[in-house]
């Protein structure tokens, strides 16, 4: 869902920052430019990300790219879900590009369930709210705003940085500007790395920074359809052989089914590093767990935690049921789809093979297209790790930063299939609870937008100039 958005730079006038935001000038430039972002609709359903990336674009070529410099891509059948490559070219020939990643699309919003219009920017008691707030606008409005700013400085990178700002990640079915250009242009973003979201940090109801994250890799998203199947008939004469029946046994073999742990270089170094924050009961059940995978009582101990449960594992959910065709007759069909979040070195093929095994013989399971790559857990290089832990201990002293294997997906795994490795970098703190995201009344903290835009723009100067 990122996205940047809207309005010929030449032609706009600065929007007003709110007071509650500082006012360094480059501040006011970037607030414009979020502003309008979050302001442009990217849904699925009634948005459009070809306008949005064509409104970054222009803001591009007004602080002085070129045209060649900057690409805005679609394809016919997907007029509204197009995207943009930006390109600053490096001084060094010898030095591998950067990529910096962001989607512009965002979840569905229904104006009448939100407090506010998800599709206005509203500041209030020191938090921005809208739709994309944070997920992605944020991030990919730092990013854009990061290139504008070099370029009106005449900054000039030892790499070459590239920033692609693409549609399509956060619906399934929806066609995916990441993947189309890893499959049609997967030279106009040859990196070495890239940098996307999927780290942070989290913050405590009380405004305290708890704790910094670099994702590291990721779980695979695949959903799997179980189907029961039936001759039926009246319902007055019902018999134990009922497709219904048959499915929701399937179903809660599921629900009381483990995945075995299987840990990797990040997880481990998570759970490791952890250590000193957790409660005593919790801190030697992970040690426990780190020295013996299949201590079924320490695991217990720490999957009372949902995130680090979900950590540890494949986990799979039902999701969605459908079933029968009226009611005074014995069903028919029967289906149900379960969600699966897949762990790095486990295959959809092999998760497919074990929730077939959970539902028995009564009941027919099949994965459902598209079937995604797998993501390729990027190594912790500290040529990547060191620097930006270096740089998150000065711009927040004393949070912790963690390595952190995310539980759910982003378009990193089309990236990391043509061998970039892509690691979701920190910086912008949310809640607990995501502050919003996909949900009701996203927001993000004012402060937390402008200090994490100052830790992205000085890492990505960094590592600009950084040797491959």
């Amino acid at each position: 869902m990122r996205a940047l958005a809207t309005a010929i730079l030449a032609s706009l006038a600065l929007a007003t920052l709110p007071a509650a935001a500082q006012s360094r000038p480059d501040q006011q430039a970037f607030f414009g430019l979020y502003k309008e972002l979050v302001e442009t609709n990217t849904t699925l359903s009634a948005g459009s990300c070809t306008q949005a990336a064509g409104q970054i674009a222009a803001r591009l070529k007004a602080a002085g790219y070129a045209d060649r410099d900057v690409t805005l891509f679609s394809v016919p059948e997907h007029p509204k879900e197009g995207g943009l490559v930006a390109v600053l070219p490096g001084s060094d020939a010898r030095a591998k590009p950067m990529l910096l990643l962001g989607h512009i699309d965002v979840v569905e919003a229904n104006r009448a369930d939100w407090e506010r219009d998800p599709f206005k920017l509203v500041e209030e008691n020191g938090y921005y709210y809208g739709r994309g707030t944070v997920d992605d606008k944020a991030m990919s409005a730092i990013w854009a705003d990061t290139l504008i700013r070099f370029k009106q400085d005449g900054f000039r990178p030892k790499r070459t940085i590239k920033l692609a700002l693409t549609c399509g990640e956060e619906t399934t079915f929806a066609w995916n500007g990441a993947e189309w250009l890893a499959k049609n242009k997967p030279d106009l973003i040859a990196a070495e790395f890239a940098f996307n979201e999927g780290g942070g940090g989290r913050i405590s109801a009380e405004g305290k920074r708890q704790l910094l994250a670099i994702q590291v890799g990721e779980k695979a998203a695949q959903n799997y359809t179980f189907t029961a199947t039936n001759p039926g008939g009246h319902s007055s004469q019902p018999v134990p052989d009922n497709a219904i029946y048959e499915l929701a046994d399937a179903v809660l073999r599921v629900r009381n089914y483990e995945f075995p742990i299987r840990f990797n270089d990040t997880t481990r170094a998570f759970f490791t590093k952890s250590l000193p924050t957790l409660p005593a009961p919790v801190a030697d059940a992970v040690k426990r767990l780190l020295a013996n995978p299949e201590d079924k009582e320490a695991d217990a101990i720490v999957s009372r935690d949902k995130a680090m449960h979900s950590t540890l594992r494949t986990t799979c959910v039902a999701t969605l049921l459908n079933a029968g065709h009226a009611e005074n007759a014995l069903p028919q069909r029967a289906t149900a789809n379960v969600n699966c979040r897949i762990i790095p070195g486990e295959t959809v093929d092999g998760t497919l093979a074990k929730l077939q095994e959970l539902a028995g013989s009564e009941v027919k399971v099949t994965a459902n297209q598209p079937v995604r790559p797998l993501a390729v857990q990027p190594p912790l290089d500290p040529k990547i790790v060191g620097p930006i832990e270096k740089l998150a201990a000065k711009h927040f002293p004393g949070v912790p930063l963690l390595p952190l294997m995310s539980t759910g997906a982003t378009d990193g795994v089309f990236i990391e299939a043509i061998g970039i490795p892509v690691y979701g970098v920190p910086g912008i703190f949310v809640e607990p609870n995501g502050s919003g995201t996909h949900g009701l009344n996203e927001r993000i903290g004012v402060k937390e937008l402008y200090d994490g835009r100052d830790y992205l723009y000085e890492l990505a100067k960094l590592f600009a100039n950084s040797p491959s």
